[in-house]
This record gives C-alpha cells, structure tokens and sequence, in this order.
C-alpha cells in the first residue's frame, strides 16, 4: 500500500537527497504496518522524534509501535522545535 512519509526541519536530512527539498515522499509499505516499521529504516534518532501526527491527527509515543496505518495515510514528524 502507499502512504506519503514527511519530516520536517532537520529530520530532512534523513530523507534520500532527491527528496529533502520537497521534504516528503511517497512510499510503498505493507498493509498494516506500523509508524515504528515505516520509520525504522530512516534512522530517526529517537530523542529528535517528537510530534508525529497522521492524517493530521497526534500519535502519542506509547501508540507508535501499534499505530497500523492504512492506504493514502500521511504520516508527518517533527522535531522538538524551539522559539522565542
């Protein structure tokens, strides 16, 4: 199934080089996988893991090894952002 895969700030940098402008991607998943599966391969250091939402809905950290996500879902995460 595909799903569209997002990072945001300096979590891009873990998208392939052709995609980090864009900082989205679609990608090819098998049904039912998890948000903790999808994200695996990417390397995402955990700590840098903050605000992850799918379909604009917040993912709590507990529920990311369980989350299955379904075909057309888009999955986005954010880093702890700073502001002042």
């Amino acid at each position: 199934m595909k799903i569209t895969f997002k990072l945001y700030a300096m979590l891009t940098d873990h998208l392939p080089p052709d995609k980090r402008q864009g900082n989205a991607m679609t990608l090819d998943v098998e049904p039912g996988a998890t948000i903790a599966q999808v994200t695996a391969p990417f390397q995402l250091p955990p700590k840098l893991v903050h605000l992850v939402l799918v379909n604009g809905h917040f993912i709590a950290p507990e529920a990311r090894a369980t989350h299955a996500l379904q075909e057309g879902d888009v999955l986005a995460i954010w880093p702890p952002i700073a502001g002042g």
